[in-house]
Parts: C-alpha cells; structure tokens; sequence
C-alpha cells in the first residue's frame, strides 16, 4: 500500500485488500460472468475467507453461514438486484462493500438513502451553468452512481434504500426491469453494460423506514443476513473489526483483552433477547438495537480510553461508559431495564464486580 494510501483514514476495500484479490484472481480458473473480476466461487472464497493453494491467507469478510452469501453472489450473476435486510449490525453495507470489490474491483459508486434522497440522486442532474448557457446536453449532464454503474458494466451499492421516500425508490423500477435509464430531456437512453447490477441495504427496526412498492421488491432477491447465531461468532467479529479498526485509527497497542469483548457482547446478545444466556431470568429489552456494531464501538473507544488515558490494558472501567451509553437511548424505559439487569444479573456474577462497580460509579 502507498503511503498516501496508508494516510486514508478508511481505505476502500479494493484498496485495502487489493493484494488478497490479485491472489484470488491469479488461482482463479472458474468461468466469470461478463464483467466480472472474479468468479462466483472466488467472489464467496475473498468474503468467508480460507486459505489458498499456494499459502496465502484469505481473511474472512463475514462471519454467517457461507450459503447467504452464495446466494446474494448467485443472484448478481442474474438479471435479478440483491437486497440485504437485517437489523442494523448484521454486516450488510460490509457485506455490499466486499461483493462490489470482488465483482466490480470498485466499491466507490455508492448512493446513501436518507430522507432527502432526490430522484436525480439516483438517475442524473445537471450542470446549472452549462444547461443555462447551451440547453440540455450530454455535457451538461452530472451522472449518477448508478448511471456510471449503467455505463461501466459495474455494482452499484445503495444503502438503506426504505429512508428513501417511496416515490423516490420507484424510480429504479424501470432501470430494474428494463436495464435501461431513460434521459428524456436528451430524447434518448442510457443502456445498461453486462456487468451492471444493484445491491441494496435496508432493516426494518429503525424510526423513518418506509415500505417499499411490490412492484419494487419484486425485482429484488431478499436475502436476510442475521445476528451472529452463537456468542462465539459474535466475540470474533468483534475482536477482528477492533484490530482492524485500532490499525486504521493509529491507536497505540493494546494487549487484547479477550474477557472485556466476552462481556460486551454477553451483555448485549441477553439484553436484546430478553433472557439471560443460561435462559433462567427475564430480562426488560431496552429500545436500542445493541448490535454486533455497536458492540465494536464500544470495544473501540474502550480502547483508545485504555491507551491515552489507563495503564494500556483494556478494564472494566473502560467500556462501562461505553456500554451505558449503548443500552440506555430513552431515559426513562432503558435507564429502568439498565437498572434492572445490572443490579439483578451483573451483581450476582462475582466474576464481574469490577465491572458493576465501574458502572455504579458512573451512577455516583
């Protein structure tokens, strides 16, 4: 990597781990679609990770089962666009990100869906200056990512695609359907290059999600990414991003602390389902997602706490601000079920009482 690259504070994904996909494309001798970098098994080998014939080591992308992503790759090599729904923390944008890089070699053209997201967001707009100066033209034309996607051959990604409002999301029923973008004020259309494709994201937990149109969806293959099934996968998601994350923010070394990120996402997976892990307590679910990102940040500032402010090992005392903050979004029902959990479950864990006395100080 070059040094100005090093300098990136989040280097693109083809980019990061352009040396793991020369690798994978140098083995790769499966038939590839057109357009495409990469085969389908190689695009699945690059995201879940493994170890190739010649030694080099694959790190894993995703941590699921390997059949979800075999899918949503199967459904790109069709004329169907691919939509990732889960609960936020489940790994889609990751997911969209590394499947872009792998099928494309560019994960760069990217539409954030918000509530403000324009229908020239997603088709074109316009170079004022020029269109006042000559009237409309192919000069004067400013593409969308999904118009340089169309024009490329490439995958364009658009994140959370239900904030968009439902008449803006309409306006990829016909570039779905038809493969084409019509651009009416040149009396012409824009058709799409083999290659081209959507993969969108989207979850149905947050405030200001908007149903989309059957006639939509029903270009989309769903594919639902979940929660990590065991504490185990969850612990080594969390322990992966961290290290990444620590690397890419220049944080100064901290030991691993393996019981800190257990405890974390212990927390967080009882207090999302209701029940404590040995399932003999009930539990008042806060409001918040408590997802695996989440999980990480906390992991994350735990550690730049640990480094610029401790003796540079993650404690208790370091992630139980972090942890707070998390659980408690509404302050009256989340900061009860908080109350509730630390003073019925963590107190009566004598392994953890360097934690809950972290926490009642934050009370004091």
């Amino acid at each position: 990597m070059t040094d100005a690259a090093t300098a990136v504070l989040r280097p693109h994904a083809e980019d990061q781990y352009s040396h793991e996909l020369m690798a994978i494309a140098a083995v790769d001798d499966r038939p590839r679609p057109p357009g495409w970098k990469l085969s389908p098994w190689a695009v699945v080998r690059y995201v879940m990770g493994g170890t190739l014939d010649d030694g080099t080591v694959i790190l894993p992308k995703y941590v699921g089962q390997q059949r979800l992503i075999e899918i949503a790759t199967a459904t790109l090599a069709t004329d169907r666009a691919v939509l990732l729904l889960g609960v936020p923390g489940t790994a889609k944008t990751w997911v969209a990100e590394h499947l872009a890089a792998a099928i494309s070699g560019d994960s760069t053209l990217l539409v954030q869906g918000t509530a403000g997201t324009t229908e020239e967001t997603l088709r074109y707009g316009w170079n004022y200056a020029r269109l006042l100066a000559d009237g409309p033209s192919t000069e004067a034309l400013v593409p969308s990512p999904i118009h340089r996607g169309m024009s490329r051959g490439a995958i364009v990604r658009i994140e959370e695609l239900t904030r968009m409002p439902p008449e803006v999301q309409d306006a990829l029923v016909t570039v779905l359907s038809e493969k084409v973008l019509p651009i009416p004020e040149l009396d012409t259309e824009l058709s799409a290059v083999q290659g081209f494709n959507l993969i969108a994201t989207a979850n149905d937990r947050d405030r200001g999600v908007n149903d989309m149109s059957s006639a939509l969806r029903r270009r989309f293959n769903t594919v639902v990414l979940p929660l990590p099934s065991t504490i185990d996968d969850e612990v080594a998601i969390v322990s992966q991003r961290v290290g990444e994350l620590g690397k890419a923010l220049a944080l100064p070394e901290v030991p691993e602390a393996a019981d800190e990120i257990r405890r974390v996402v212990t927390i967080f997976r009882e207090l999302r389902s209701g029940v404590t892990s040995d399932e003999r307590t009930a539990l008042k679910v806060p409001t918040g997602t408590l997802s695996t990102a989440e999980a990480i940040s906390v992991i994350t500032n735990g550690t730049a706490l640990a480094a610029h402010f401790g003796d540079g090992e993650l404690r208790p005392v370091d992630v139980a601000a972090g942890i707070v903050g998390a659980v408690v979004s509404d302050p009256i029902h989340d900061a009860i079920a908080w109350r509730e959990y630390l003073e019925g479950v963590v107190s009566e864990r004598p392994e953890w009482g360097d934690f809950y006395e972290a926490c009642r100080d934050l009370d004091a």
